[in-house]
């Protein structure tokens, strides 16, 4: 494991909110991972089967962003994919070296911020996470650090909150509202008293931040869960409103040849 020093103050308060929560999140949410065999989108676990973004992992070099306890990644190794995962928190990683052992697969994990990784320029084929870090770190570090991991024509794709979610809901708040309460200009960081800190970007700047590093869109997913879905992440009343409206995506890019 590979730590960098220098972290960003965001990155060092969320490396100390998931090396404590990292049990509980693993307790909580760890079954419903398995059950989803680890390749699934987002709270609702939307399968990677039938959404196919990653496309074909076999002999890519595929780097997970924010793994917490590699499920992700222990399902794509097993599909042929050279994996690397990474995390900010140790916990995590802890958890995710005793899933690998109990499904018999080897690769690197590797301790570090996504906003500024030890990995080498061009060393991926797909860069990939599932909230993971693009939720939880600071996209304008991420997103030129992807750029850099990635190799020409690479596959960048990851989920999260959108942004028209995090419009309405009120910081403070268990659930989204029916109306708007949260400012839409100025969408960055969004802290709640004793969580780590996450991250957004009005549309605008999500497509502009792509552009400058040569992140060419290749697609928007909107993920809807199925009528009465059920999720460990989640109650009846968010599975409700996001059949209404889209409360995650999956933005898919690709790397300029």
């Amino acid at each position: 494991m590979v730590d960098r020093q220098g972290l960003s103050a965001e990155a060092e308060h969320n490396r100390r909110m998931w090396d404590e929560q990292s049990d509980s999140y693993q307790e909580r949410h760890g079954d419903q991972l398995a059950e989803s065999g680890g390749s699934a989108w987002g709270v609702w676990q939307l399968p990677e089967s039938r959404l196919r973004v990653l496309g074909d992992v076999r002999d890519r070099d595929v780097l997970e962003l924010g793994c917490g306890a590699a499920q992700w990644s222990i399902a794509l190794a097993k599909e042929g994919a050279h994996m690397t995962a990474l995390d900010n928190s140790a916990r995590q990683l802890e958890h995710a070296r005793g899933l690998m052992t109990a499904a018999g697969v080897d690769f690197p994990l590797v301790h570090a911020s996504a906003e500024a990784t030890p990995l080498p320029d061009g060393g991926f084929d797909i860069v990939f996470c599932d909230h993971g870090a693009m939720s939880f770190a600071d996209p304008r570090r991420t997103v030129p650090e992807v750029a850099r991991l990635l190799r020409p024509g690479g596959l960048f794709a990851f989920s999260t909150h959108t942004p028209i979610v995090e419009l309405a809901w009120p910081v403070g708040a268990e659930h989204p509202t029916e109306v708007l309460a949260c400012d839409y200009w100025g969408m960055h960081a969004i802290e709640e008293p004793g969580e780590p800190t996450a991250f957004q970007l009005p549309y605008g700047e999500w497509t502009r931040l792509f552009r400058t590093h040569d992140l060419l869109i290749e697609d928007l997913i909107e993920l809807r869960p199925e009528a009465g879905a059920q999720s460990s992440y989640r109650d009846d009343h968010d599975s409700a409103w996001a059949r209404r409206w889209p409360m995650e995506h999956i933005w898919s890019l690709r790397r300029a040849s």
